[in-house]
């Protein structure tokens, strides 16, 4: 049988033009050939922004489910070779300022080992010379045979690490493109990174509140949240502290005759630790404490501080911080008030007799100031409807918003007027704070009500009156007497 002829076979490329035939069957090659051509690039192109598409999104999906940072961090490199075409890619981190490979993704296990020697060989290098450039150093040990590109992970446009990926394809090109996706990745562990830190900040932020306000509460027990009863006199008394924990103190201490195992005197203390927050509120936790062993001692007021500033010098020595003190006992039966003062600011005293407020003061020094420290001491003798004001610098050191003080002036004419208009000790220390509360003005009280706190210093009030009829002292229960502003 006869063979067909052969024809001879060639190479036809899109803009090849192959003349007609004579077989009578017409030529369409030269109009499908490109059209095919390109609806196969358009198809190819639009199943490769389909890819990065769901890569991106499903990094997007992973940063907004996860809570493990680590588990994040395991796709990075993988993301990052897979949007731009990369044989690998590489996550280096920068921790206390050194840097450290933190994830790697290969898709060839030998090369694997390759590159993650050149990555620890880079790392250590920058760590004994910290003017190289990383990309450099890993490119150097890398070799030619392999390209690598790397971008920046940026949080708060502070540099926290490199993200890298490789390829072994001489032809790869860093294009725009895939400069962008990289990017892309990259922004997206930085805002990872920063959530996970955001995350720790908020946990230790809730554990100190969680710890102020145990402070807070044993602080709150540690004050009286009672008056106690003592003839012939009523007391009233309240703490304001700027913040939770504060470092103003007051006490009321009974002192029994030991003999008779009957209360013979009331020691009535106040006093102030130089700064606030809980280191404040540590070092007057303390002070009550021994303050109230020494007093139980039945030592006089003098002897008291004395004692006092002798035990707690070393501790206070290297903390900067100072007690203000002013210590006073009341003995019922005579009506006598001996007292002696650490640096606090003296008590006022007003007479009923004759409405003209007193200081009383002793000379010393502020406990915790100098180991041998002596404190005199002073007496006064109370009579019927006598009031003496104890308070803390945070009463008259108040600023209102033109930087005016609340001074000691303001006080002793607050005083005066509360104390011929009042009959109540109770109604004397409402009327001073609220005095001294509109003296400050509405932009202080606004920032407290929002939870910000004050700007000013703790205050503390106790006001003492000698009553003219023993039954008056007899008094109630007053509400907690800490208030947390």
């Amino acid at each position: 049988m006869p063979r067909e002829p052969q024809l001879p076979l060639t190479s036809v490329s899109a803009n090849t033009e192959v003349a007609p035939q004579s077989h009578g069957i017409p030529d369409v090659s030269s109009e499908v050939t490109p059209v095919f051509a390109l609806k196969e690039l358009v198809a190819q192109l639009s199943r490769e922004q389909r890819k990065t598409q769901d890569l991106l999104s499903s990094l997007g999906f992973a940063l907004r489910s996860f809570t493990n940072l680590n588990q994040f961090l395991e796709l990075i490199p993988l993301m990052a070779s897979r949007v731009t075409d990369a044989d690998g890619g590489a996550l280096i981190l920068f921790k206390a300022g050194q840097p450290r490979l933190e994830r790697l993704h290969c898709t060839d296990g030998e090369r694997c080992r390759d590159i993650r020697k050149a990555l620890e060989l880079a790392t250590r290098e920058i760590v004994s010379d910290p003017s190289a450039a990383l990309d450099t150093l890993v490119a150097h040990h890398l070799g030619p045979e392999m390209q690598m590109f790397g971008t920046a992970i940026l949080v708060k446009n502070i540099e926290r690490g490199r993200l890298c990926v490789f390829s072994r394809d001489p032809n790869y090109a860093w294009t725009e493109t895939r400069q962008k996706l990289m990017r892309l990745v990259a922004d997206q562990t930085a805002v990872a990174i920063e959530n996970d830190e955001l995350t720790v900040e908020l946990r230790k932020k809730e554990r100190l509140d969680r710890e102020l306000e145990i402070g807070a509460e044993i602080q709150t027990r540690l004050l009286p949240r009672t008056y106690p009863v003592i003839d012939g006199a009523a007391l009233a008394a309240k703490c304001e502290t700027a913040s939770r924990v504060g470092g103003d103190y007051y006490d009321f201490i009974a002192i029994r005759d030991p003999e008779e195992n009957a209360i013979e005197r009331w020691g009535l203390v106040i006093g102030d630790v130089m700064g606030k927050g809980v280191p404040a509120g540590l070092i007057m936790t303390m002070t009550r404490g021994m303050l109230r062993a020494e007093a139980l001692n039945g030592h006089s007021p003098g002897r008291v501080l004395e004692h006092l500033n002798h035990v707690i010098y070393t501790d206070l020595e290297n903390s900067n911080r100072f007690v203000t003190l002013f210590y006073s006992e009341y003995n019922p039966a005579t009506g006598v008030l001996v007292y002696s003062n650490a640096a606090h600011n003296p008590p006022l005293l007003w007479r009923a007799a004759t409405g003209q407020v007193h200081r009383l003061d002793t000379p010393g020094m502020l406990i915790g100031l100098e180991a041998e420290s002596q404190y005199p001491e002073a007496q006064v003798q109370l009579r019927a409807g006598d009031i003496v004001i104890y308070y803390t610098d945070g009463f008259t050191e108040a600023a209102n918003a033109s930087g005016d003080r609340f001074d000691e002036d303001n006080l002793t004419a607050a005083v005066q007027w509360a104390c011929r208009t009042y009959s109540e000790p109770q109604a004397i220390l409402d009327f001073l704070f609220e005095r001294v509360h509109g003296f400050v003005g509405s932009a202080a009280a606004e920032a407290e009500a929002r939870g910000l706190g004050s700007s000013g210093d703790d205050m503390t009030l106790i006001v003492f009156q000698v009553q003219p009829d023993q039954n008056q002292g007899q008094t109630y229960s007053p509400p907690p007497s800490v208030v947390v502003s």
